[in-house]
C-alpha cells in the first residue's frame, strides 16, 4: 500500500469514526445498552462487553474504546451502537451474500471465505484450531457439519463458521453465517469487516 493511500484511508476511518461518535452523542446510554445488550456501568460511566475474547470498554461519552483492538473493528462497533434496535436473534442462518445489500459485497466475501478454508485448512490440525476457536471466545456446537464454532463478535451478532474437513474426494471447505436478525444490527459494509477481522484472526491475511 502506498504512502498517500494509507493516509487517505486513515482520513477516511477518521472521519467516519468522528461520525458515529457524534451521532452516538445524540442517544442515551440506557437506550444504547437496552438496544444492543451491551452491559452499561452507570457507577463508572462505561460500557462494556466481550468481542472474540477481549474485553471491551467503551467510555461514556466520548465513546472511547479501550484495548486499543483493530481500529475497522472499533468502527464496526460503533455502527453497532447506532444501528441496533434490540431485535431477537432468531437462531436461523445466512451467508453473507443473503443479507440486506450483500448480493455483491457479501456474495464476493462469502467465495473468498470458501478459497481461504479450502487453501489453508488443510495446512493446520483440528487440535490447534479449535484451540485457535476457543482463545477467541468460540464455542464448538454439533452440527450436520465436521466442525462448528459460534463467535459472539458482539452481544447480539454472533457469527458461525461451519467446516468440512478434506477426504479422498473433497477439498476442505466451510462458510461463515450470520443470524437472520444480522441487519437489524449492522450494514453490510460492517458485515463484512467483522467477517474479515475474524478470519484474520483465525488464519491470518485474509
Amino acid at each position: 500500500m502506498t504512502q498517500l493511500k494509507q493516509t487517505q484511508e486513515n482520513r477516511a476511518f477518521m472521519e467516519m469514526l468522528k461520525v458515529a461518535r457524534e451521532w452516538l452523542a445524540q442517544r442515551g446510554p440506557l437506550e444504547i445498552a437496552e438496544k444492543t445488550g451491551i452491559i452499561y456501568d452507570k457507577e463508572n460511566s462505561n460500557f462494556h462487553f466481550a468481542s472474540l475474547g477481549t474485553k471491551v470498554c467503551i467510555r461514556y461519552p466520548d465513546y472511547e474504546i479501550t484495548p486499543n483492538i483493530n481500529e475497522w473493528q472499533q468502527l464496526v462497533i460503533l455502527h453497532y451502537m447506532k444501528l441496533a434496535d434490540g431485535t431477537p436473534l432468531t437462531g436461523k442462518w445466512m451467508a453473507m451474500g443473503e443479507a440486506k445489500d450483500g448480493l455483491i459485497r457479501g456474495g464476493d466475501f462469502d467465495r473468498r471465505c470458501e478459497n481461504v478454508i479450502r487453501q489453508r485448512l488443510n495446512q493446520v490440525s483440528i487440535e490447534a484450531f479449535s484451540e485457535k476457536c476457543l482463545n477467541l471466545g468460540g464455542r464448538i456446537i454439533d452440527s450436520n457439519a465436521d466442525f462448528t464454532v459460534q463467535f459472539d463478535f458482539l452481544p447480539r451478532y454472533p457469527l458461525l463458521l461451519k467446516l468440512w474437513f478434506a477426504d479422498e474426494e473433497f477439498p476442505a471447505s466451510g462458510k461463515l453465517l450470520l443470524d437472520a436478525s444480522a441487519n437489524h444490527y449492522l450494514m453490510i459494509e460492517d458485515a463484512v469487516t467483522a467477517g474479515q477481522v475474524l478470519m484474520e484472526e483465525l488464519v491470518g491475511v485474509f
